[in-house]
Order: structure tokens, then sequence, then C-alpha cells
């Protein structure tokens, strides 16, 4: 006698699981990488094959059903025991060819990595990368990426790699201006408070100061540049702008680690290997500029 599960494919599975994990039709997208669209109709598919409802809304968040709850165990545990093996194959995968995927945050993208990436893809051109840019850590065992290039100071337990350099961060103003209304600072947003300097922003200066939030860096920066206020960035980025100027040496309790991380699956993978040593040597290359030791503060 045949049961609503034989209708399902894997791939099925995979979508249930995706939905199941991200509460949200767009969010399962992006974690699939399909249009939200098509994972509507690809769920109203399965559940049409089944006859079952597997999900149900509950404010702005798709729950499980009864049934639902049922089929998303057994994809969470298929998908542990396939994941696992597609790691284990990918790491004994030979040749510098093929896909790696990296995760990393658009600051560091953009002012550290793509021109490692650009040299990278130089001398190995049969390596294809495709970059992922999120402030939330991905799921490395499940193959949402190869290779995460993370600023912390406690990786996690499951992955391995490698500190490629120090973070420094410093005061900034903008240059030829008094950095806005005498006073005024800006900073990153409450999403980013696990950061050292979020959480200094948030308890030193006077509420009626912090005039201006953002949940990203380089908005950050563009708001210092622009005279919103003075604030804290990593030097980085705001040494590579002409319109900023440090008002102090860079401080230390606001450092972070900067790590280059992979599943240990996927540590001897040749590609994967070739592409943490070149990242490796690239941030070498840039610790200077990383590690805040130049330009000298421009004073008042």
């Amino acid at each position: 006698m045949s049961s609503p599960i034989d209708s399902l494919s894997w791939d099925d599975l995979r979508l249930i699981r995706a939905v199941a994990t991200q509460g949200t039709l767009p969010g399962a997208g992006r974690a699939l990488r399909l249009d939200h669209s098509t994972v509507f109709r690809r769920l109203r598919q399965a559940e049409t094959a089944t006859g079952l409802t597997f999900f149900e809304r509950d404010r702005q968040r798709l729950v499980p059903t009864a049934a639902g709850a049922q089929i998303t165990a057994l994809a969470l545990r298929l998908g542990e025991e396939i994941d696992a093996a597609s790691l284990r194959m990918a790491g004994a995968e030979p040749g510098l060819e093929g896909e790696i995927r990296v995760t990393t945050n658009d600051s560091l993208l953009l002012h550290l990595l793509t021109p490692a990436f650009a040299g990278f893809r130089r001398r190995h051109p049969r390596i294809r990368l495709d970059v992922l840019i999120a402030n939330q850590a991905l799921n490395l065992s499940r193959r949402d990426a190869d290779v995460a290039v993370r600023a912390t100071d406690r990786p996690p337990d499951t992955l391995v790699g490698r500190k490629a350099a120090r973070i420094a961060w410093a005061l900034y103003g903008a240059r030829g201006g008094d950095g806005g209304t005498e006073g005024d600072w800006v900073a990153l947003g409450e999403t980013m408070g696990a950061l050292k300097v979020v959480r200094q922003a948030v308890e030193r200066v006077p509420e009626a100061q912090l005039v201006y939030r953002v949940d990203s860096v380089l908005a950050l920066a563009a708001a210092v540049e622009a005279g919103l206020g003075v604030g804290h960035l990593p030097c980085f980025v705001a040494d590579a702008r002409p319109g900023l100027r440090r008002l102090g040496a860079p401080e230390p309790d606001f450092a972070t680690d900067l790590w280059l991380l992979t599943h240990a699956d996927l540590r001897r993978a040749p590609r994967v290997r070739a592409l943490l040593d070149d990242l490796a040597a690239a941030m070498a290359e840039r610790r200077a500029l990383i590690e805040g030791e130049e330009p000298q503060p421009d004073g008042p």
C-alpha cells in the first residue's frame, strides 16, 4: 500500500526543510536560490500530490502542521545524512576545478576580498566563485557555503581554518568638516549589537547625541563622510576613503579577528585549500591596512 510520502522526491523534502527552517517563502527561496514564487508553486504541488497541508500561517511566519512536522523531521534526518555524505565526497574531489561558494559581509568583500578573488581567478581559471553576502553565519555543514570569511573572536567549533589578521577599529570624522553638529555620533544598528563597538556606542554616548544608526559598515562609513557625526569604523574601510580622517589611534578593545573558515571535510579539497591559501597570502599583504598601522591620526 502506498503512502503520501511515496509521492515526494528529495527535492520536495529539501524544499519543505527550507520552508520549515526559514519560516517564510522568501527565506526558503534565498536558502535554495529559487524565486519565492517557485517555492510557493512547488510547495503547493507537493501538498496536492500527497493530499496533505504542510504549513499554516501564524502572523508573519509559516509553521508546520502536524503532518508538516513529521515530514520536516524526516527531511532534517535525511538532509543531515545527505549533507554529510556530500561534504565527504566534495572533500575527496580531485583537481583544481569546480565551484566554491563563499560567504562574507559586504565591507570585507568590497575592500579586501574582491581584488583577492580576481587574482585567484587568474591563477585558477577553472574554479568558479559564488559569493553570498550575509552578516549572519551560514550553515557550512549543510553546504550553504564552502568557505566563510568572517570577523569574529569566536569561530564556530564545527569549522576549521586560520586567523588571517586582527581587524582594527578607530574613531573617524569627515575630512575638512567638524563631523556634523558638535557632539553628534553615528553607530551600527541593534542587529549588529554583538560587536563590542556597538555596545560601547549605546552605553557611553548619551542618547540625544546618538543621532544615526544603520545596519551596514559601508553605510556607516558613508554617514560619517557625509558629516552626520563621528563614529567608529574598521580601519581597512575608513582609511581607504579620502573623505574620512582618523581622530584617534585604533582602540584595542574593539578589534576582532579575521578568520578564513571551512568545514573539516572540505579542508583537504584541492580547490578549497587553494582558495584558503590564496586568501591568507592576500590578507598578509594587506595586514598593515587591516590592523590599522597607517595612517597616523590627523588630530582635531
